[in-house]
């Protein structure tokens, strides 16, 4: 099964997308980083602010998750050579460069992507609320927020979220650590595991019969007639955006610790699963900031759930969903399924994100089979979205290529199987 690589008009390229056929989008708006920073509304130093709250948490993540020596939510970048030949064998098709794996399926405590952006905004929402009360101050050592007074006091409030599954895991898992009431609000494609997961940790799961979109709303609605309940929005939130950057600026002491070289000679090309769009919209940003023109931002879609692309391509964002045109939004990668992407995040990527392809879910597990084969290593269907970007963009030899893998590590070992035996 090979990739359709063709490039088409609009039209053709809508027609492509309602028969459920792989395409890749190549955006017409993409414009120089230079001249475009300054009209977005997050800027460099919302992104620095948020990477220096995360230092200032560290203490309570040593004191919280003993296993994270250091309080840091970070994960290994790694080369994958044996998948990378491959991929060659497999598809004909030369890798020209390197071709590296973002281990977010690593991150600790939630085991994906969704780590960075949720945490960071629990994280941000109580420390305003002990400092508001008095509790806390920014020259505290914060490994006191382990502490029983502070969980008795979080006690009072209650988080919610909508989620197909990780956002909720990474939310849920750090709220009830810290002593928040937690509610998930979570759609009918979320995986039983993953509910069962947020139970065993004290978290109340909210199931619905609907889509992501409506988990959403209705989560919204009812967060919203609490005053002690406070409501993170994955399609609207700048807080999960910006947890999200702090990745994109910490993968250059990466690169520069394995000598590699991005400028314009040695372009640097990103490929990242994209559900409703904050995790990789902030990872994308937090690139471009750093590397500006020499970084290149691929979005990779399940063709059941193609959200931020059809939304990018009409200009219509979160007023368009995939079932306007005829699509079911299903899917085994569970969070990427989504049919309405967020409006937030589109128009921040409007002219720094290079373009948008879909991948079909056979190819997903066939992915998932040939990495553990080749490199022994496990991910959720969901996160093997962005290994055909390397395949579809080629690239001069100079080239480093990056897929970001977004989850997989919580996965119980009889799914796992399943999985395998799938592919």
């Amino acid at each position: 099964m090979k990739p359709i690589l063709a490039l088409r008009d609009q039209d053709t390229l809508l027609k492509d997308i309602k028969s459920l056929k792989e395409v890749i989008w190549i955006n017409e708006n993409y414009t120089k980083f230079k001249d475009v920073e300054e009209e977005l509304p997050i800027s460099y130093k919302d992104v620095l602010d948020a990477e220096k709250r995360l230092n200032r948490f560290q203490p309570f993540i040593k004191k919280a998750f003993p296993e994270i020596i250091d309080g840091i939510i970070e994960s290994p970048l790694t080369e994958i050579d044996h998948m990378k030949d491959r991929m060659e064998k497999d598809y004909g098709e030369g890798i020209e460069g390197k071709l590296l794996l973002k281990r977010d399926d690593l991150l600790p405590i939630a085991g994906s992507i969704k780590a960075r952006g949720g945490i960071y905004e629990v994280l941000k929402h109580a420390e305003t609320l002990a400092i508001d009360k008095g509790m806390l101050s920014m020259e505290d050592d914060y490994s006191i927020l382990t502490e029983d007074r502070f969980k008795q006091f979080f006690s009072n409030y209650t988080i919610q979220v909508g989620s197909t599954g990780n956002l909720g895991l990474s939310i849920g898992i750090i709220s009830a650590k810290l002593g928040f009431k937690v509610k998930v609000h979570m759609s009918q494609d979320a995986k039983q595991w993953k509910k069962d997961l947020l139970r065993s940790k004290r978290v109340e799961v909210v199931e619905y019969t609907s889509d992501y979109s409506k988990a959403v709303d209705k989560g919204r609605k009812q967060s919203d007639k609490d005053p002690n309940s406070y409501f993170i929005d994955d399609e609207n939130s700048k807080d999960l955006f910006l947890g999200y950057a702090v990745g994109g600026l910490r993968l250059k002491d990466q690169l520069d610790e394995m000598n590699i070289v991005v400028d314009e000679n040695h372009p640097l090309l990103v490929y990242l699963p994209c559900g409703v769009g904050g995790g990789p919209g902030g990872i994308t940003y937090g690139l471009k900031l750093i590397y500006g023109d020499n970084v290149h931002c691929f979005f990779a879609e399940p063709t059941h759930s193609p959200a931020m692309l059809l939304g990018l391509m009409t200009g219509l964002h979160d007023k368009i969903s995939v079932k306007d045109i005829g699509l079911d939004n299903k899917t085994q990668a569970d969070g990427l399924a989504v049919g309405r992407p967020s409006s937030f995040v589109g128009n921040i990527m409007d002219k720094i994100l290079a373009g948008v392809y879909t991948i079909d879910d056979n190819r997903l597990y066939e992915f998932l089979k040939k990495l553990y084969d080749e490199e022994r290593i496990f991910l959720e269907p969901s996160a093997l979205a962005g290994l055909l970007g390397p395949i579809l963009l080629h690239q001069k030899e100079n080239a480093t290529h990056i897929c970001w893998a977004t989850g997989g590590s919580l996965v119980p070992e009889d799914i796992r199987q399943e999985y395998y035996e799938r592919a």
